[in-house]
């Protein structure tokens, strides 16, 4: 008989009757999943609760198609960080809390604030002028790559375009909820400056603010500020219109999609991005970019399948759109990885409960991340840690993570702490291993950064 109920005492019973089914004693399946005998037998009598990362691998071993893993017990989210706008207790007076058309800005920001966040910006287009979407993100490193100066009667579009780019090189390596005031006061500013302009000019300012208040979102997720995040994805959809970007509201999908995922909400992210991978009247990377958040939210659910078939279907779609040039203007999304649908896929074969398949995919990509793409490398590199981890290669696992683990605390991101918290779930089995005894201090400096 099946089991139904979705509480943790379900699983274990579940978990031996399929495991009986399947011919195997309990000291086989350990070794398979490189688990202890001891901490699967408290499970099957069910003293003890399956971790989500376990219930996922005893799903594929036993291949359960999902039953086991939605027995298990949700996992809770972690590593949530501080909020956007949340002033200091001697700050002056908030301003730009509501602007001329009553839209209220999170949180609003303090004069000290605009005003730091305004000479950042005006040093930002002296210093170096890097015109070209994503072409500074493709350099291998952009502080020796020769720098293209703006000319002296740049349009504010043109200065605004160059700066955009250097958000997104200071979204590498700096704390999210630092960059959020200059965002805040660009996309501002180019507001503004679209309320005054000729009608051909006002289309190119708001879709620039547009893309703006886009990777505002994806700072203030990586805050841990998601009620902010999908403020500012609502801005951006907005913006886009009135510049006339039909496309970039479906993409705000993707990234709303991020942050179900993130939740733990499998149904809700492929409900969000199927349609718009399945939308042929899209540009082709914003479907390929749906489609791998497709792909993760199938994986989350269990279902290898689906997962391996949209990853399929994103990889023929990015491969379109690098064919035919990105289509001009800032790039969608990561810029920073060569086959972005390869490294989504080692992420998915991990959530699969396939970590040694996913650990020999993201051995391969993480390879050709750019040195300076601090963020990049420490988000998959520790999602790579974690398979090793998962598929008994503690000690590799170790010599990976130590060197990613101190980009953690400055980078402040609320997603890449989750996978931290996973990693230190997945090494605390094997605390009498010397390599785990040694990580132990860079671990608790991830989880625990000071303020």
């Amino acid at each position: 008989m099946h089991a139904s109920s979705s509480s943790a005492g379900g699983f274990g019973p579940e978990l031996r009757r399929r495991r009986l089914a399947a011919g195997l004693t309990l000291t086989r399946l350990a070794e398979l999943l490189n688990y202890s005998k001891g901490h699967l037998s408290k499970i099957e009598r069910g003293q003890k609760a399956p971790p989500p990362d376990l219930a996922r691998r005893c799903d594929a071993q036993l291949g359960a198609g999902g039953e086991l893993e939605r027995l298990a017990p949700p996992e809770g989210t972690a590593g949530r960080g501080r909020g956007v706008g949340v002033a200091a207790a001697d700050e002056d007076p908030v301003l730009l809390r509501v602007d001329r058309d009553a839209v209220r800005w999170p949180g609003g920001l303090g004069r000290r604030q605009l005003l730091a966040a305004g000479a950042t910006s005006v040093l930002g287009a002296g210093v170096a002028g890097m015109v070209g979407a994503g072409r500074a993100e493709a350099r291998e490193d952009p502080r020796e790559a020769s720098r293209e100066a703006l000319r002296a009667d740049a349009s504010p579009a043109e200065v605004f375009r160059s700066q955009f780019d250097h958000m997104r090189l200071l979204g590498q390596s700096t704390d999210p909820a630092l960059l959020l005031p200059m965002l805040t006061v660009q996309t501002h500013t180019l507001r503004e400056l679209a309320l005054r302009a000729d009608a051909v000019a006002r289309v190119r300012l708001l879709g620039l603010a547009a893309r703006y208040a886009e990777f505002a979102g994806w700072m203030a997720q990586e805050s841990g500020d998601d009620p902010s995040a999908l403020w500012w994805t609502a801005r951006a959809v907005e913006l886009a219109e009135g510049g006339e970007d039909r496309d970039l509201g479906s993409y705000t999908l993707v990234r709303r999609a991020l942050i179900t995922f993130y939740a733990g909400d499998a149904a809700a992210t492929v409900g969000l991005v199927g349609p718009v991978a399945r939308d042929g009247r899209l540009p082709p990377r914003i479907r390929g970019l749906a489609a791998q958040r497709e792909a993760q939210g199938h994986a989350l659910a269990g279902d290898h399948t689906a997962s391996l078939r949209s990853l399929d279907r994103a990889r023929e779609l990015l491969a379109r759109s690098a064919a035919d040039g990105g289509g001009g203007g800032p790039v969608l999304g990561t810029g920073n990885l060569a086959d972005p649908a390869a490294v989504v896929t080692g992420w998915c074969l991990y959530d699969l409960g396939r970590p040694a398949r996913a650990a020999e995919v993201l051995d391969r990509e993480c390879a050709g991340i750019p040195a300076h793409a601090l963020r990049t490398r420490a988000r998959y590199g520790l999602r790579r840690a974690l398979a090793h981890a998962a598929a008994g290669e503690v000690e590799h696992a170790c010599e990976l993570a130590a060197a990613l683990l101190p980009l953690v605390p400055g980078l402040r991101s609320a997603t890449i702490a989750t996978d931290v918290a996973r990693l230190d779930r997945e090494l605390s089995r094997f605390r009498a291993n010397r390599a785990v005894r040694d990580l132990q201090p860079a671990l608790a400096a991830a989880l625990h950064p000071r303020s």
